[in-house]
């Protein structure tokens, strides 16, 4: 075939494709066509009740049990670290950040936080009041070897 022949088949293909996806993918646009700019919604509230949530799986990074807005997190200065580094923790009462925070790639413990885990919100979130978006049927793994024995 010819180059040609490729590309026009290529383009169709796609053209056909794009309007299969838009009348029959159900998406979080709702009935909003990708051409147009949807209404967002409301920001939802976010908790702040500074209770520690339970972890779903091993290595899970812990979620923020209090609000953030307005926390200046930057190469100069990181709010999180005013209640949660080793030498306020005892003054905030706040949760000490792990230890692997304190080491670098090589394993090689710091004085100071490692700058590869600085950033905080890079795996630490805050926690909304709301309805989820989409089912979820993730269950826990103790839920699950317990659904087991019970089987028995």
């Amino acid at each position: 075939m010819s180059e040609k022949v490729i590309v026009c088949f290529f383009v169709l293909s796609l053209m056909a494709f794009n309007t299969i996806a838009n009348e029959s993918i159900a998406t979080l646009r709702g009935q909003t066509s990708l051409s147009n700019e949807a209404t967002p919604p409301l920001m939802e509230k976010v908790e702040n009740r500074d209770i520690k949530r339970k972890r779903n799986y091993p290595m899970q990074p812990p979620t923020i049990p209090h609000k953030i807005n307005n926390y200046q997190v930057d190469l100069k200065t990181n709010k999180c670290l005013t209640c949660h580094s080793r030498k306020y923790t005892e003054q905030s009462q706040a949760p000490m950040i792990s230890v692997t925070h304190y080491m670098d790639r090589d394993g090689n413990f710091l004085a100071d936080v490692s700058p590869r885990r600085y950033f905080c919100k890079q795996c630490h979130v805050t926690q909304t009041v709301a309805t989820p978006l989409v089912d979820n049927s993730f269950m826990d793994i103790d839920d699950i070897l317990k659904a087991e024995r019970n089987q028995r």
